[in-house]
């Protein structure tokens, strides 16, 4: 059986693992949102950065990637999966049903917000979510070049995502 990756954020355009099929994917019940504290790829904890993270939306769906990882090398791709996602325990690992295009429905490994952790921070003001996003910078990177990343690999699948575009906007105008 293959093994399926829903890629949403930084996973869209640096996967990390070998990827044998990519497929542009919907999963329900989650939306995409900057309702993550990052504390160390795109922050610290002197000031902490923004990352995505899927909320819980029974309203909701999320368009993103489903990518299949290659054959033989599931082990390790988890492995290093979890060292790159749960490296504070602020997601949790799920394997949740996602729509591929092309009809088929797979399960794939999914990475959501717990939204008991003290990393969670849902429901912040748009503008806020600029301002912090300007300014942060982690072991990564600067916080904008996360959002620049996904905004455009959003934009290059057709993807649509009015709040991502806003930020984009907003912190490129804050950054000057």
């Amino acid at each position: 059986m293959s093994m399926w990756v829903f890629g949403y954020g930084s996973l869209l355009w640096n996967p990390g693992f070998e990827v044998a099929e990519k497929r542009l994917a919907t999963l329900e019940g989650y939306h995409r949102s900057f309702s993550m504290r990052s504390v160390t790829h795109r922050g610290s904890h002197d000031a902490m950065g923004l990352v995505l993270a899927l909320d819980a939306d029974t309203e909701a769906t999320c368009d993103g990637l489903a990518l299949r990882v290659a054959p033989g090398t599931e082990e390790a791709t988890l492995d290093y999966l979890r060292e790159r996602e749960l490296v504070t325990a602020a997601y949790l690992e799920r394997h949740l049903p996602v729509h591929l295009d092309d009809g088929r429905l797979v399960e794939a490994v999914t990475y959501i917000i717990d939204p008991d952790h003290n990393q969670y921070c849902g429901g912040l003001p748009l503008e806020e979510q600029a301002q912090i996003i300007a300014r942060a910078r982690g072991k990564m990177g600067p916080n904008w070049e996360y959002l620049y990343n996904t905004a455009s690999q959003l934009r290059e699948l057709g993807i649509s995502d009015a709040d991502l575009d806003w930020l984009e906007n907003r912190v490129r105008e804050i950054i000057g």
